[in-house]
């Protein structure tokens, strides 16, 4: 049985498959880190409804649109806040089309069904006796919206003098005291430790491990503020009952994954399919302690199932350096140098664990050397004119296929088709996406070596050898057919592309079909068939205009 635990779960019980990206937080532009989280989260749900056709998919993602920073950026814009985070979120939207990110719901925390959901949320929360009101005093970062706990602050040095600095996240706190209220937090720590004992319910696992150790430890675990004065964060979601407290924006932000189930209507969450708890939730590293401590004990105050595994992934450096405005190094994934070959570089190049670094010379060395070199060219010289003058992937002649087979470089190649759709499904299962595009990247090198040996073009010459030649073309068309099937979660514009041009049905796309090659179907009849005629070009190699990259390096 060749589904993974993950999709058990919602297949057995006809529920659909739901994953989600975080809501992106609108105080700034979209960037690298911002589509490296969708493009994961879209590369699972494009995966999933391959390997299962029945497979319902809701795929959410949104933006985060209450809070201090958002009230400090819109007014830097000059612009009203409502303005002010509509523009933002159709970047978003805008990014996410241009990159073929699939989602179906777009959630923004300031349409009114996300209200509901954070209202009725809270009141729930109140009614399990889970919210109190006290006097509160802290270190507070306006960066993270959030109060740090005095044992992860520090001291630190700055051209304006000694200040207060979070651990984590290095960004400057003030002390703060105010009415708020309270989550009882402290009242979960087992049930956290419980959860946190379950294999793989936080990937990779050096994550769980760390969220283990924070529950171990009772620093990250006291009573937490759930609400700030309305006075000082009036662009949020007031405190039902209490217009003088506005709900603290990470709560607020959490409780938009229910709000795409239909929360609280039970009647909108039954015809949705009742797709909590969340399959897979994608999470940047700097973000796991919300989604794997408060996230987890919010849903169990109500009462409800933690998701059954967060994804949280590593972030990308851009040069060696960590991004920032102050450094000149934020990457608009829109202008770089080959934007059409980033959505590959992201997923062919990180790993969940580690942080992976970025540059345009990487990006135009790896997009030349493997879409359009190694995969590109193949495409191009078996079903370019020259060769392939009729536009045809050609019949499979038992007796010239044995002959081939005699070689050692064809056995090679076929030994690694035959085992690739195995491999790369148990990648993409464990969301090392590199190793599926490595393993694909490995047998498209041995098609090209297998092309070069056979050498076609000579074959081309020799009337005689028309039956070797066919067999040849098969063979490469084949490798092609079943290489795009496996990369459409990767760039599926490409794949599509390629595809179309082998003329596979949209039905015959699917994983089932890229598991058994041609050569492998006992007592076939191999017919000719037709490929798109026409010119045609996979991926262009990228030339960068090397005057012009010395004039962008001097400003």
């Amino acid at each position: 049985m060749r589904l993974t635990a993950r999709l058990l779960s919602s297949v057995a019980q006809k529920r659909p498959f739901y994953i989600t990206t975080p809501i992106f937080y609108v105080n700034a532009a979209p960037h690298l880190g911002h589509l490296y989280t969708a493009v994961v989260a879209d590369a699972i749900q494009r995966f999933e409804k391959l390997i299962n056709l029945d497979t319902n998919v809701i795929f959410s993602t949104g933006t985060d649109e209450h809070g201090t920073k958002i009230q400090q950026a819109a007014a830097r814009a000059n612009l009203s806040l409502p303005d002010y985070c509509s523009a933002i979120s159709q970047e978003y939207k805008d990014l996410f089309k241009d990159f073929h990110v699939e989602y179906t719901d777009f959630i923004r925390t300031t349409e009114d069904r996300h209200k509901k959901a954070v209202q009725t949320f809270w009141e729930t929360l109140v009614n399990e006796d889970y919210i109190y009101k006290a006097n509160y005093s802290g270190w507070y970062s306006v960066n993270d919206e959030a109060f740090v706990p005095d044992a992860h602050t520090r001291e630190d040095v700055r051209p304006e003098g000694k200040v207060r600095v979070s651990v984590e996240s290095g960004h400057r706190l003030e002390w703060t005291e105010e009415t708020n209220y309270m989550f009882r937090l402290s009242a979960f720590k087992s049930h956290l430790k419980n959860w946190l004992k379950r294999d793989g319910v936080i990937e990779p696992n050096k994550f769980q491990r760390q969220l283990q150790d924070m529950v171990e430890d009772d620093v990250y675990l006291p009573d937490i503020s759930v609400s700030r004065p309305a006075s000082r964060v009036h662009w949020a979601i007031r405190v039902p009952g209490d217009e003088e407290q506005s709900i603290y924006v990470w709560l607020d932000a959490l409780i938009s994954y229910l709000t795409v189930c239909g929360f609280p209507d039970e009647d909108l969450m039954k015809m949705r399919g009742r797709p909590w708890p969340a399959d897979v939730q994608v999470v940047g590293k700097d973000i796991l302690k919300f989604h794997g401590i408060y996230w987890p004990a919010f849903l169990m105050a109500i009462k409800w199932h933690p998701p059954r595994r967060i994804l949280c992934h590593s972030h990308w450096t851009v040069d060696g350096s960590k991004m920032s405005k102050s450094l000149h190094n934020v990457v608009d994934p829109r202008h770089t140098a080959a934007s059409h070959a980033l959505r590959y570089l992201l997923l062919r190049e990180a790993t969940m664990a580690d942080d992976a670094n970025y540059s345009e010379t990487k990006l135009i060395n790896i997009a030349n050397s493997e879409l359009a070199d190694t995969l590109g060219n193949l495409v191009s010289r078996s079903c370019g004119a020259a060769l392939n003058p009729r536009c045809e992937f050609p019949a499979l002649h038992q007796h010239e296929l044995a002959e081939c087979c005699q070689l050692q470089v064809t056995t090679q190649l076929l030994d690694a088709i035959d085992r690739l759709p195995d491999t790369c499904h148990k990648h993409y299962s464990n969301y090392q996406f590199y190793k599926a595009v490595d393993a694909v990247v490995h047998a498209l090198h041995l098609a090209n070596l297998f092309f070069e040996t056979l050498k076609p073009w000579e074959l081309r010459k020799k009337p005689e050898c028309q039956k070797e030649l066919d067999v040849v073309l098969h063979l490469t068309l084949e490798t092609l057919r079943i290489c795009s099937i496996i990369l459409q979660p990767v760039i599926p514009d490409i794949t599509t592309k390629l595809l179309d041009k082998l003329q596979v049905p949209k039905n015959c796309r699917s994983w089932q079909h890229c598991e058994k090659p041609s050569w492998r179907i006992k007592g076939a009849i191999y017919e000719t068939k037709n490929i798109q005629s026409g010119k045609f070009v996979l991926f262009p190699r990228i030339y960068v205009d090397k005057n012009l990259k010395k004039k962008a390096s001097a400003s």
